[in-house]
């Protein structure tokens, strides 16, 4: 099965607070795992989020069994990390691919 992908680097200098807070929010109804650094969230078994920390920018990668069901999950994604940003403006650009499982 084919899996799309899009992926985004967001400007920020709190890509760990960020990823500590979305996954503490998701963590009740969710697949999570994460560390400082990086995070793992499961919507479903075949939609999932990766996310990265760096000391300038969080990358983000969506993986989605559908274009649909990807463009949901970025909305959800970035909705999330703007609330969670705490009137830090976030600049969220996804480039998206499809790609062979």
């Amino acid at each position: 099965m084919p899996v799309f992908t899009a992926t985004a680097t967001i400007a920020t200098a709190d890509a760990s607070r960020l990823i500590k807070r979305l996954c503490t929010h998701w963590a009740h109804k969710l697949e999570v795992s994460f560390d400082e650094t990086q995070a793992r969230i499961a919507f479903d078994a075949d939609t999932v989020a990766h996310l990265a920390a760096g000391p300038a920018a969080l990358d983000a990668r969506m993986e989605a069994p559908d274009e649909a069901q990807l463009a949901r999950i970025q909305e959800v994604v970035a909705s999330h990390l703007e609330r969670m940003a705490r009137g830090e403006t976030l600049e969220i650009s996804w480039q998206t691919a499809q790609g062979a499982s």
